[in-house]
């Protein structure tokens, strides 16, 4: 028999089993509820409380041993697994004589006292049992779990039920976020929400995915960022904002980039981006404090000490590790003929500026292991920062990077209109050479905004699935998402 053909004999026999139960009069799906007031974790964790008393737990069955008159069962539930001691003169001849016909993955409901095996293990000590939901399809051999990463990703529910230590991650996923609302709620930040639907493509580099709204007869976009709606309220009046947001882009996919991914982007009045360093600074080690327990965590077979930032301008970090000093150009040219020498390419009209940074790109980043802000970023690539005071040719940025990867962008905000307007109609005008058929605009209404005075401000925006990474050792974003975007199987 191929393993098709036992498949679908499984199946058919699983299928059987309820037909049976539903003649009998013993449907389980139409039961909706069952009282449960203890979990596994708990009950394992403070057993002295526990021992001896009668307690409900709701499960799944993991692994089933019948012995005759007594059986023993592996329970899976929301916190933990717990062994049940099953026998038939404490639950019935008759249930019992049910329950020898239940399936691994079968969802259960059980009464009974907590004890300790004459081995030490913790256990429940039945006295009544019912089954609560049929499981139709048999899970993953119990052995082996469910390891294809693939069908993990497609299927997170059965990667729940099989593999527990999954299940650590989205927790920590939950906390880390409840620690960086906790953190900004503490320094005066009110969290707010922006549209997800927007009226128009702006000229940003990253791609939209576009829809259209049948009642307005108008195409909308999904956003692709939450900036320039927090930056409003900021002109508002509302001094200091952040919002959770899920954002869209339609580029690429990999190991860290998803279609769909949650940022979190901040804005502080009278800060800048000096201010916005010392706060992922102090957030960061909080973070690892309070999740992984101490600054110093493991990522990917480096050790990471989170109580401990450099701080390089970007001119800084190109001539430490590429061993070029972008002071010693004295022209556009002069930048180039160094990149050449390099072996960077350039574009053949590119700036200093240009120049400087493809080579960061090519010699630096995968050198910041350790937390590193890099700050002061050319023009150039950085249309909403404020210039600096000191050196137009730069601006008020920085990255933050940490074991080769950029975890958030943060920005003295420009807040001159004008400029901002010059600089939106450039980026525009360069989607448009470069694509025709480009439908990006200048967002107008946001220039207003700067119209009417927006203050000096700080601003930070960073991915939550790559500190999520970070904290819980995650090599994908898959693998602290937990329904990835997967093209179908069809």
């Amino acid at each position: 028999m191929d393993e098709r053909n036992e498949l679908s004999e499984i199946l058919q026999v699983r299928r059987d089993k309820l037909a049976a139960l539903q003649q009998a009069g013993n449907d389980p799906f139409v039961k909706t509820k069952y009282d449960v007031d203890a979990y596994s974790a708990q009950i394992k964790g403070d057993y002295a409380s526990w021992e001896g008393k009668v307690v409900s737990l709701g499960g799944r069955i993991i692994t089933k041993r019948v012995m005759g008159k007594a059986s023993f069962v592996n329970l899976r539930d929301g916190e933990g697994d717990i062994q049940l001691y099953v026998k038939r003169d404490d639950v019935g001849e008759a249930d019992y004589a049910e329950f020898k016909k239940w399936d691994i993955g079968d969802v259960i409901g059980v009464k009974g006292v907590v004890f300790t095996t004459q081995t030490g293990e913790i256990s429940i000590h039945a006295n009544h049992i019912e089954l609560l939901a049929k499981s139709l399809l048999p899970l993953p051999e119990k052995f082996h779990g469910l390891k294809d990463t693939d069908t993990r990703y497609r299927q997170r529910y059965v990667d729940l039920i099989v593999n527990p230590e999954v299940r650590d991650t989205f927790i920590k996923r939950s906390q880390i976020l409840r620690e960086i609302r906790a953190y900004l709620d503490s320094k005066g930040f009110l969290e707010v929400d922006t549209p997800i639907l927007v009226p128009l493509e702006i000229g940003a580099a990253a791609r939209p995915f576009k829809t259209h709204h049948n009642t307005l007869d108008m195409d909308m976009y999904l956003r692709i960022e939450t900036e320039l709606y927090l930056k409003r309220l900021i002109v508002g009046g509302m001094n200091r904002v952040y919002e959770v947001g899920r954002i869209f882009r339609n580029e690429g996919m990999d190991t860290k980039h998803n279609p769909e991914f949650t940022s979190i982007e901040l804005y502080q009045a009278y800060a800048d981006y000096h201010d916005m360093m010392d706060l992922v600074e102090e957030l960061y080690k909080e973070l690892a404090i309070k999740v992984c327990g101490g600054t110093k965590i493991m990522y990917q077979g480096h050790e990471i000490d989170m109580g401990n930032w450099e701080r390089l301008t970007m001119v800084e970090a190109v001539k430490k590790y590429a061993g070029v000093d972008y002071y010693d150009w004295a022209s556009d040219e002069d930048a180039r003929r160094v990149a050449k020498e390099k072996h960077v390419a350039v574009p053949e009209d590119a700036t200093k500026g240009t120049v400087l940074i493809e080579i960061f790109d090519a010699y630096v980043e995968e050198n910041l292991i350790q937390p590193t802000f890099i700050y002061d970023y050319p023009v150039e690539n950085s249309p909403l920062a404020k210039r600096k005071p000191s050196e137009p040719a730069f601006t008020e940025r920085f990255e933050y990077f940490i074991n080769a990867t950029e975890f958030g962008n943060a920005f003295s905000e420009l807040n001159d209109p004008i400029d901002q307007k010059e600089r939106f109609e450039s980026q525009v005008a360069a989607k448009h050479a470069a694509d025709p058929d480009s439908t990006s605009e200048v967002d107008y209404d946001y220039v207003t905004a700067l119209e009417y005075g927006m203050p000096p401000t700080g601003g930070l925006g960073f991915g939550i699935d790559r500190l999520v990474m970070l904290l819980t050792d995650s090599a994908s974003i898959r693998d602290v998402l937990l329904f990835p975007t997967m093209k179908p199987l069809d």
